[in-house]
């Protein structure tokens, strides 16, 4: 929210009373060990006002500030105006570690807080100011006049504040969002809506930034965060929130990926997900007419021509329409759901449906949960009701215990019926007006919080009933520490080569909020798209982290289009299957740092001016560049950083940093592999938890005389890992196995060479040089 007026006047009908000063500091004493050292907080108060004299205290103001180091690289600041207000929550779940212990530097009227070797200044003055800095590199500053306490014209009040921006300083983040990557400019709501991808409104709203500095900024507040990104003050990001409090992060790098490290230890890490999770997963779509006979047919078709598929999910109208959520299989078009499921995963298929947190009045639930209290009450006592999206619908509240126990025993008479896993849709429309919570949280910071526990409620169960890596959702909306209950698509997209692109762009723009998988609807949603579009998405959303076929009012199955898309389809599924070493290996580093999968290109190549604002591409991990062709004539431009690059398709190297225009028919797209890396590609695998290491091929790019790898296929579904070290030496290249269970091969610019078992094999290249 803005305001100000220009740079002088203030927004008319606002009160911005900001800090003046910084009139008092004071250290906490650490009394536990007996010893008197200072601890990790320091307390700055400021006055709204100047204070010069014994006078000036009367009738001001007074904003507290408490900055506390709570793990290395890691430094909260709280704003406080008026502390009496109650702050009823919810919270987002914050780890730290209680006995965590910064340096306090103490100088005459001035403090240094060090949490590592981030740190924060304050100095006793006329000017306001906190200046963060690390290893004595300035990261950013809460300047004169940034701290503020707000009324608004209905008496609203808001705590704002304002963190310096750099000539050139870009700021990635802040969830899902369909505009550009690059969020200089712009006004961010955080703000969870059903918006679609097409305009500001977003399903996934994440109150984190990280900038191209070095650092990144989490806002602790589960409600609504208001952002002006270089758009109110043109060197500062303004952040600011409803209430008398307000609370946030800072967090040091130096690289991005640090700070993503950080921030998700903070917050909660994506988990390890199922093998089978990474095939390819095919809908009913939404408003399709289906039955069993349909469902089979579409599997069938799929096995006929070649096409593997891993997980069938069933849309919407599994139930009857009017009835959702009421957990039942409508009787006239699935009369044996049991039988029919148990026929489907005799195919070796996983099966999910989808569900929502809404109890539709026609529903048999709606009275039960009305009675029992597990429907969310208005402030007069009433259940809470509307008719957008189902007749007279209301909304479980996952506040109360006894509602989430109903409601995860709903769920597992599915389960029990042999269903997987569940795409958990909505969770955006939760009012704010008149709600009265069953454990009182404030509605306003409830209303992104939802997500949360309606996700949570969900994955805890399939957790528990299947055990830690086996769970996985398919999400709509998240808040921040979504990460932890995964997989989440991009919501509803409209079936254009336009949309691909925004489509993309909320996905990268997500992945820099600390989420490690990402998925989106192929072909688009919304329409029927035209063959190529079709095409086109089907490279780019195998190419993702997780893949699925699923639109609104038509299929796509991929015959419903032509022959040539049953030919892409089977190219992209097979590179795909091929890729599971590489992929899963991704996934276990995502769960052990808070690396994405799929990676902007700032966030792998930080140093690259040129790499800072490219959304029209991304890294899948760090070895292979991904370009979706988003044009009719099969024109892209890609950039290369700095490097050899070889592609994938035909061997051909390009020399970077620069930017390519090229020109792809409807079978392939820019895919391309960074210099030095070798990877693990096997064959013959017909599922994604087939044994990996049964046929395997290592393919070398571009390794250069003194490289040494290390290359692990991961261990997975009852099968040992397998490492292999791979060695450049004076143009010849050496690899070894170690846990090798058959042949295996070494390849390299266009030559192959075999090896069985734990052998040494070596590889000779013409002229000495190792190339891709």
């Amino acid at each position: 929210m803005k305001f100000s007026n220009g740079y002088w006047l203030d927004r008319s009908g606002y009160t911005v009373e900001k800090a003046r000063g910084l009139l008092d500091l004071s250290v906490d004493v650490d009394s536990v060990d007996g010893t008197g050292s200072a601890t990790s907080t320091v307390h700055a108060y400021a006055p709204v006002r100047p204070v010069s004299s014994r006078g000036d205290t009367l009738n001001v103001g007074l904003l507290s500030v408490t900055f506390t180091a709570v793990a290395d690289g890691v430094i909260k600041v709280e704003l406080v105006n008026h502390r009496g207000v109650r702050d009823r929550g919810p919270h987002f779940a914050v780890a730290t570690t209680e006995d965590y212990r910064g340096e306090v530097e103490q100088a005459a009227g001035g403090v240094t807080l060090r949490a590592g070797a981030l740190a924060v200044t304050l100095r006793e003055g006329e000017d306001w100011t906190a200046a963060f800095s690390s290893a004595g590199r300035p990261l950013t500053a809460s300047l004169p006049r940034a701290v503020a306490h707000v009324v608004g014209p209905d008496g609203t009040a808001y705590m704002r504040e304002q963190l310096s921006l750099r000539p050139g300083e870009r700021v990635y983040g802040l969830g899902e969002r369909f505009g550009a990557f690059t969020k200089n400019g712009q006004s961010v709501d955080i703000w969870n809506e059903d918006g679609g991808t097409a305009s500001e409104q977003a399903y996934k709203n994440i109150p984190f930034y990280l900038t191209s500095a070095g650092y990144g900024v989490f806002v602790a507040e589960a409600g609504g965060v208001s952002f002006e990104v270089g758009s109110e003050i043109t060197t500062r990001v303004q952040f600011s929130v409803e209430g008398e409090r307000l609370t946030y992060y800072v967090i040091d790098g130096p690289t991005p990926k640090d700070v993503l490290r950080r921030y998700t230890a903070l917050t909660g890490r994506a988990p390890m997900v199922p093998t089978w999770s990474f095939g390819l997963w095919l809908t009913t779509s939404f408003t399709t007419d289906y039955d069993e006979q349909t469902v089979m047919s579409f599997i069938d078709g799929m096995e006929q021509r070649g096409l593997p598929l891993s997980v069938f999910h069933f849309d919407t109208f599994w139930m009857r329409g009017f009835h959702w959520c009421d957990f039942v299989w409508d009787p006239a078009t699935f009369p044996d759901p049991a039988g029919m499921l148990e026929r489907i995963k005799a195919r070796g298929l996983r099966v999910c449906v989808w569900i929502n947190p809404y109890i539709a009045q026609r529903s048999a639930l709606f009275d039960e949960g009305a009675a029992r209290g597990y429907l969310v009450r208005t402030t007069d006592g009433d259940v809470w009701q509307t008719d957008l999206w189902q007749a007279g619908m209301a909304l479980v509240d996952f506040t109360n215990p006894e509602a989430v126990a109903w409601y995860r025993e709903k769920l597992q008479v599915l389960l029990d019926m042999g269903v997987d896993c569940f795409k958990t849709d909505f969770g955006e429309r939760i009012p704010v007006r008149g709600i009265a919570w069953h454990d009182g949280s404030d509605p306003e910071k409830m209303h992104n919080y939802y997500t949360q526990l309606y996700n949570r409620t969900v994955f805890e169960l399939l957790r528990e009933q299947r055990g830690q890596g086996d769970p996985v959702l398919f999400a709509r909306s998240a808040t921040a520490g979504g990460q932890q209950f995964p997989v989440h698509w991009g919501g509803d997209n409209e079936s254009t080569y336009a949309s691909m692109g925004e489509t993309l762009r909320g996905g990268l723009s997500l992945c820099a909020s600390g989420f490690a998988y990402w998925s989106h609807d192929i072909g688009g949603f919304e329409g029927t798209p035209d063959p190529g579009v079709f095409k086109r998405w089907l490279a780019f959303g195998l190419l993702s982290s997780h893949a699925r076929l699923h639109g609104s009012n038509s299929v796509r199955v991929p015959w419903a289009f032509d022959d040539e898309a049953v030919e892409v389809a089977r190219r992209f599924i097979r590179l795909r299957l091929s890729l599971m070493p590489y992929l899963y290996r991704l996934a276990a580093q995502a769960h052990a740092t808070g690396v994405p999968m799929m990676r902007p290109m700032f966030l792998e190549f930080p140093d690259d001016p040129g790499a800072r604002d490219v959304d029209t591409q991304y890294m899948l991990g760090e070895a292979l560049l991904v370009a979706p062709v988003m044009d009719a004539d099969g024109e892209v431009e890609v950039y290369l950083p700095e490097g050899t690059w070889t592609s994938w398709w035909d061997g051909t190297t390009v020399a970077g940093p620069r930017w390519v225009r090229e020109r792809y028919g409807l079978d392939t797209l820019p895919l391309y592999v960074r210099q030095g890396s070798v990877l693990p590609v096997t064959g013959r695998v017909e599922r994604p938890e087939d044994d990996w290491a049964a046929d395997l091929t290592l393919r070398c790019f571009g390794l250069t005389d003194g490289d040494e790898r290390e290359v692990v296929v991961p261990a997975h579904d009852g099968y040992a890992a397998v490492a292999f070290r791979v060695a450049c030496r004076d143009g010849v290249i050496t690899a070894r196995a170690d846990g090798a269970r058959g042949p295996w091969r070494l390849e390299a610019g266009g030559t192959c060479v075999r090896a069985d078992g734990e052998e040494t094999v070596r590889l000779e290249l013409p002229g000495g040089v190792a190339a891709g």
